[in-house]
This record gives structure tokens, sequence and C-alpha cells, in this order.
């Protein structure tokens, strides 16, 4: 049994637990079982914190045959290292907090313990925003479907325990495409909800609205169960408000054909490896031949990127400047330079960056009003090595810098638009292909359902897998 528990989606144990057919102390050891294989090969989840979950997922148990149910009802996650969990080590995946421990859980994993997850422990990610899940404390994580290559990131230890069955859910954060890179790279789901949908741990900018945290899962009914746990008003941050909307899984099974929508492979000026293009359009003819109107096409994202970096450089320099003087050392020195151009920038950059985001925000909105949603690659690249922090060049195009190649993601990222990830299919090779649909602000129950109908059309593997 605790074998076939592995293999279930999150929603099917939910409802075992419910049903009272399993218990949490089960699942917790079922995860720890399968732990234990997997872990020696991919680095996933590299910090556990086992007896703390079977101390919670007893508690849950009792709470259960008491009559006190929760959401999640007991149901084992993991939660990224830069996150709070109480009396668990906090890296953020940089040596600056080798030996951080949490005294307290921060607002968004106490949120969603108390709708009953249970955390089994610590996702690796990447050394201070990167895309490649790598960092000097814990080492690189390898995808699961091939193990000489990246999982991306920075969220990539969260994708890999999804995609081979250490965890049923998945906790991540996103500000330049950490929630759906690593999803596109390791066939799970991911959403970047609008800012504002779930509560955030303390940022050193409260008023922040490229900082995210969000749900990844195996599918996407599962991403709204989890969705549905994570959301909700928390008076320490003010970007979240009450909401009496229903339940997200609802919309997720509920999918829906859409009327229209737009597919740009490369945003009109961004370099895009051929498999995810040959996918693209693969998934135009799919939804064409259903008789759903495509356009060809995005807004105009030129100077995005460059608004992006100094955004970016501003927000890093924020956070990180009380420990620039005596830690300097151990930043990493693609993220140096990100801290020392918000450093040193000077204010008209920064008022013609809000001023881009400002424009490229009303395009969208407008091309929004006019197709209902936009799909284009959740990556610019294949899955590349592990040993490579990012790629040099995309179709012969050179890339600037650790972040040019996430430029497909990280522009969406300021517009505060939502955004879904979700395959679309594998290449050649056998490696995951994914996409990011993006509709207009707290439209979140759309993208659901689009997502679900997407999802049901391509009826692509869902069920965990063994490193290969």
């Amino acid at each position: 049994m605790s074998t076939e528990l592995t293999t279930l989606g999150a929603l099917a144990v939910r409802d075992l637990l419910v049903a009272g057919e399993v218990t949490s102390v089960e699942l917790v050891e079922a995860a720890a079982a399968r732990l234990a294989i997997i872990e020696p090969q991919l680095n996933a989840v590299p910090t556990l914190c086992l007896d703390r979950a079977r101390e919670q997922a007893r508690a849950a148990d009792a709470a259960r045959r008491a009559g006190r149910s929760t959401l999640l009802g007991g149901l084992p996650i993991v939660v990224k290292d830069n996150n709070d969990v109480a009396g668990v080590r906090n890296t953020g995946g940089t040596s600056i907090f080798r030996d951080r421990i949490s005294t307290e859980s921060d607002r968004t994993v106490a949120l969603m313990e108390a709708n009953g997850a249970i955390t089994l422990g610590k996702s690796n990610l990447s050394e201070l925003g990167g895309a490649q899940t790598t960092n000097s404390v814990h080492g690189a994580t390898r995808n699961p479907y091939d193990r000489r290559l990246t999982c991306g990131g920075s969220s990539g230890g969260a994708a890999v325990a999804l995609a081979t069955g250490e965890a049923w859910l998945a906790h991540g954060n996103d500000y330049g495409g950490s929630l759906r890179i690593p999803a596109a790279f390791c066939n799970v789901t991911g959403l970047r909800p609008t800012p504002g949908r779930v509560p955030r741990k303390r940022l050193a900018d409260p008023f922040d609205t490229i900082a995210v945290e969000g749900p990844m899962a195996r599918d996407v009914a599962d991403l709204a169960l989890f969705f549905d746990a994570m959301t909700g008003y928390d008076p320490g941050d003010i970007l979240t408000a009450p909401s009496g909307e229903p339940p997200f899984l609802e919309a997720a099974q509920a999918p829906l054909k859409p009327a229209r929508v737009a597919i740009s492979s490369d945003l009109g000026l961004l370099p895009i490896e051929e498999p995810i293009r040959l996918a693209l359009d693969d998934l135009a003819a799919i939804l064409g031949k259903a008789g759903v109107a495509v356009t060809h096409g995005a807004p105009d994202v030129t100077g995005a990127m460059d608004a992006f970096r100094v955004l970016r450089g501003e927000g890093f320099y924020a956070t990180f400047a009380p420990l620039f003087d005596t830690h300097r050392a151990l930043f990493p020195a693609p993220v140096l330079v990100d801290l020392l151009r918000g450093r040193d920038q000077p204010g008209s950059a920064i008022v013609a960056a809000n001023r881009q985001r400002n424009e490229l925000y009303r395009r969208a909105v407008d091309f929004l009003d006019e197709h209902d949603f936009l799909i284009c690659p959740a990556t610019q690249a294949m899955p590349f090595s592990v040993e490579t922090l990012f790629p040099t060049a995309i179709e012969s195009q050179p890339m600037q810098d650790y972040l040019d190649w996430i430029s497909i993601t990280a522009i969406w990222s300021i517009t505060g638009l939502p955004a879904i990830a979700i395959p679309i299919g594998f290449s050649r090779e056998g490696l995951p292909i994914g996409v990011q649909i993006l509709s207009h602000a707290r439209r979140e129950v759309d993208l659901f359902r689009l997502a679900a109908w997407i999802e049901r059309e391509l009826a692509l593997p869902k069920a965990p897998i063994d490193p290969r």
C-alpha cells in the first residue's frame, strides 16, 4: 500500500484521508520511504523534518477522528528552502544563512499548515534567485528525466519532488519564472498567481508586486486544491484581501474550451529552441481543430527585460544591503552584478523602468481584452547540463547574463498578471516541454478551466517517474 500511495495524485489521497481509508501517518511514512530512494540520486529535498511531520500527522489524524476537518486533511507537502518552517533549517540556498534555524513559520507556511498541510522537508533552490537549482550549501538538484541535466529553478527541488512522487504537493515562489520554469522542465504544473492572492513571507518591501508565493502539483486539479489552501486575507500582507469566490478546485474540475486564444512562440523577438517551437505549433493545431479561434501574436514587449533588470537590481539591493559589506564574498558573481546595479543605477533608470513597466501592463491588458488568453513557452531552452549555470547562447543568439535566457517568464512577472504553467509534450529525446498561459489579473478561475481542458485534450502522463 505504501508504494501505491506515492503514485496517487494529491486529490485522490486527500479523498482517502477524508474517507478514513488511510492516515496522515501512513502518508508520511510512504513519502519517507520514497525520499530515501530518490534523494541520493537527485537531491531535491536536502533538508528533511520527518519527526516534525510525524508529530503533525498524528495531530491531523486525531483532529479528523474528532470531526475537525481541514482542506488538505493532513496531506504531506514540501516547502521551498527560502521560507520559514518553525524549528527547521532555512538556508535560502546561500552560505550566508547556512546555519539559520527558523524560530516560527512564516505567514505562507502557517496558512498552508493550518489548512492541513504536513511539511516533510525543505526543497532545494537556486542560490539567491537564479534559474538553475544549485547552491553553495546543498549543491545541485538533477532532472529526473535525465540526471545529467538541470531541473530549472529556482523552485527546482519542488518540481523534482513532485515528478518523482516524493510529495503530493509542493510550495514554491516566483520572481522571474521560478514556479514556471521548473514545472516546464519536469512535466508538472505551477501557478504564478496575481499578487495578493497568497499571503507572503515577510519581505524587505511589502509593497512589491513582483515576488509571489504559489503552488506546484502534478496536474491541474491538484494544483487548484493546493491553491485553495494557500489563498486568503492576511493582515501581514497588505496586498491580500478577503474573497468570496468559490473554490478554485471547482474550476479545475469543470474544464472549459476557450472561444479564443493568442499563441506566440517567441513574443516576436526572443530566441526559442526548435523542440519548443514545434510543440507550440502542435498545440495551436489542436486548439484550431477543436474550434478555438487562434491568433498568432503577442503584445509588444520591447524594453521589458531592461526594465526587469533595473527593478530586480533595486529590489535585490534593498533586500541584501544590510549584508552586503560583511558578506560580499559569499554572493554568487551573477547576483553580485544585480546588487551592484541596484546600488549604483541612477534614479532616472528607475523612473524609466517603471514607465516601461506601466506601458507593458497597459499593452498586455489591451491585448487580453481582445484575445482572453496568451499562451507562450515557459522556457526558451530545453533542459541543459546540470554543471552549467545558464545557457550562453540560444539558437546561436548570445545570452548577455544569467537572466537573459528566462526573459519569456521574467517579462510577465513585472506585469503582475497570473500565469499557469502546464506540460504540453516531450521532445524526441523524451524531455518535457511546457507553456505558460496568461490572463487578466484575478482570473485564475479562467486559467484553471482552460488548463484543465488542455490537459484533458493532450492526456499526457502524470504519474511519478523513477530517475532516468
